[in-house]
């Protein structure tokens, strides 16, 4: 396969192009280099005769023609966004900009080609999107991919209207799409403004480490690369049409999920006293939802996925990565604006 994706040096776009040059695809790379980018995430398939970069936003349509005509991609991943919900609510219009109007510049380019092509039963327009266009959950129930949707902010906003843009090109013109919602992500190449990162260097600091509230938010937290396995089956497997809610099976309260964090930062990497001692609450954020946790059942009744991370594997995992890999969180805490946001997100 010849996968086109948008946003490959972000965090979750890194992780699928990695794992698609392993599995023998090939892949063009289409992002903008907006703050959140990093091609040092894919510098083990830079050199790769399989993989190409096109430094481009999905809101040009001359360009993305181009891209389209030359390369003549089997399938497109959909990955590009604005994903904080923090700098959402600071600065909302950016969100709208690249997730409504990118991904309808981006749904045209690529119904362009596709109908020059004789309309290929086999192409595929992937789009990514969350579990938290669906609002809020109480103490008990899941998303299912018949929840209604109910975004509670700007971010989740916009990724929902991105949602109903993709399933209006199927049902209008009939283009071939499929769309994944999913949990919260983590793992390697974490951006650092969100949460786990944010307790992992904040505490490696010696700076407070803020939680907001009272930190009994509830998520559903699901590995990187488990995210890619589950969304590199779904361009190949998925049908015409249908969602796929991709979730990790792991849901902790972020207060727990922090002192994990810091347990384990206890055991690999000891300080003067218990890196909880850190631990600060700080007022919460605008409309924050209170549990997201997701019903996979769908795609493992169909497609056979399954997350194989454990939640207390992962963070493991996770700490020893940054650990291990300080010249890449280095370079990127010198950013402008990045540890200014509580991370959170």
């Amino acid at each position: 396969m010849k996968v086109l994706v948008t946003g490959g040096a972000g965090f979750i776009g890194s992780a699928v192009v990695r794992q698609a040059i392993r599995d023998g695809h090939e892949v063009i790379n289409v992002d903008a280099l907006t703050y959140a980018a990093c091609l040092d995430n894919l510098r083990e398939v830079a050199d790769s005769p399989a993989y190409a970069f096109e430094h481009v936003s999905i809101l040009d349509r001359a360009a993305l023609d181009r891209i389209f005509a030359e390369h003549r991609p089997d399938s497109v991943m959909h990955l590009a966004a604005e994903s904080h919900v923090d700098r959402s609510i600071d600065a909302p219009g950016t969100f709208i900009e690249t997730n409504l109007v990118g991904t309808y510049t981006l749904l045209e380019a690529a119904r362009a080609y596709w109908s020059a092509r004789g309309k290929p039963e086999k192409f595929r327009f992937h789009h990514i999107s969350t579990d938290e266009v669906y609002g809020t959950l109480g103490d008990t129930g899941l998303f299912t991919e018949d929840t209604a949707y109910a975004p509670n902010s700007p971010y989740s906003a916009s990724k929902a209207g991105s949602d109903h843009l993709v399933r209006a090109w199927c049902e209008t013109y009939g283009l071939p799409v499929v769309v994944t919602n999913c949990s919260n992500n983590y793992g390697p190449y974490h951006f650092p403004e969100k949460l786990i990162p944010v307790v992992i260097l904040n505490a490696l600091a010696g700076k407070l480490i803020p939680v907001y509230g009272k930190g009994e938010n509830v998520r559903d937290w699901l590995y990187v690369e488990d995210h890619a396995d589950a969304l590199l089956l779904v361009v190949q497997q998925g049908a015409m049409g249908e969602t796929y809610n991709i979730g990790g099976h792991n849901e902790a309260r972020n207060i727990d999920l922090v002192h994990i964090i810091c347990g384990l930062l206890d055991e690999l990497r000891p300080a003067a006293r218990p890196y909880a001692d850190l631990i600060t609450f700080v007022t919460d954020r605008p409309g924050h939802d209170l549990r997201y946790a997701i019903d996979a059942g769908h795609i493992r009744e169909t497609l056979g996925w399954t997350p194989s991370v454990t939640l207390e594997t992962g963070l493991r995992k996770t700490v020893e990565w940054y650990l291990e890999n300080e010249w890449w969180w280095t370079a990127l805490q010198s950013r402008d604006g990045v540890g200014e946001r509580l991370g959170t997100g």
